[in-house]
């Protein structure tokens, strides 16, 4: 039911906050429309036959987020980015819409960033969900040593976001991301192959809908490596 949103949601004003080199958070930057669009969307795409599952990251557990890949499949046994979901129904992946490239490219030159989309990971978060930090560094070396922007969109309850340092020790910051923020990183970091940790969960279970986060980034032709961070 739409006419529970909280007051917070309507904001349309956009903020942008520089967290650190290359990592900028745009607060309310999507219309309370383009949310309901854009979470609309989220939900067709997953409720279609290729669509949301469960990770099983290495060591046979199960990640507490539904996933969906969009353009490449990241494959949760490996880390790495393929043109199948072999570790899920072996389906080839759906193609990343046109409409979540455009919306990732509009949002990546609002923070000062180019971007080329060919990859978009849809995180449903539900009550106890939670990613742990770690770092997205699984796109290619070509990727990676471009500098090549990651963009995350926010969507429904509101997310604690962890951002951290270089290394795990490091301090982490907490950062609240609402229902239409954007957050984008990129920089000097991602091309050194020093990528920032990271983590998410919900912090408020009161608003419209689950929180889900939508990651588009480029892999740029798809050989990469693998990451030991989740």
């Amino acid at each position: 039911d739409r006419s529970e949103c909280r007051s917070n949601v309507i904001l349309t004003l956009m903020a942008l906050v520089e967290r650190s080199a290359g990592a900028v958070h745009l607060r309310h930057y999507l219309s309370p429309e383009e949310q309901v669009h854009l979470a609309a969307r989220c939900l067709e795409l997953g409720e279609a036959s290729v669509g949301f599952y469960t990770p099983i990251v290495r060591g046979r557990y199960p990640m507490s987020v539904r996933m969906l890949c969009l353009g490449r499949h990241w494959n949760a046994s490996t880390y790495r980015y393929e043109p199948v979901r072999s570790d899920v129904d072996g389906q080839p992946v759906p193609e990343l819409p046109s409409d979540f490239e455009a919306l990732a490219c509009r949002i990546s030159r609002a923070a000062g960033f180019e971007l080329r989309p060919d990859i978009c990971i849809v995180n449903w978060y539900r009550a106890g969900s939670r990613m742990g930090l770690h770092q997205d560094k699984d796109e290619s070396d070509v990727s990676i040593a471009s500098g090549a922007p990651v963009v995350s969109i926010s969507l429904g309850d509101t997310a604690r976001f962890l951002f951290g340092g270089l290394r795990r020790r490091d301090h982490v910051e907490k950062i609240l991301l609402e229902s239409g923020d954007a957050f984008v990183f990129r920089g000097p970091n991602r091309g050194n192959n020093e990528l920032h940790f990271l983590g998410t969960a919900p912090a408020d279970a009161s608003s419209w809908f689950d929180q889900v986060v939508v990651v588009v980034g480029d892999d740029t032709a798809g050989a990469n490596g693998t990451s030991e961070t989740w």
